[in-house]
């Protein structure tokens, strides 16, 4: 076969591209719920902390 027909035909090949697709699709997903919760915990943990804080201050004086 030559190489101008084997480029051809892998061009056209369309095996593995819908699990290509699912796979870009649900590492979009977990980015967006990634994020999503970072940011719901980035305040929690906030919160957590500066009790902490205030509690070691007000032992210690």
């Amino acid at each position: 076969m030559k190489l101008g027909n084997r480029i051809r035909l892998f061009v056209r090949d369309e095996r593995g591209v819908t699990a290509l697709e699912y796979g870009i699709l649900a590492a979009i997903v977990a980015v967006l719920i990634g994020g999503a919760v970072y940011t719901n915990l980035s305040g929690v943990f906030t919160s957590v902390f500066a009790k902490i804080t205030s509690v070691i201050t007000s032992v210690g004086s």
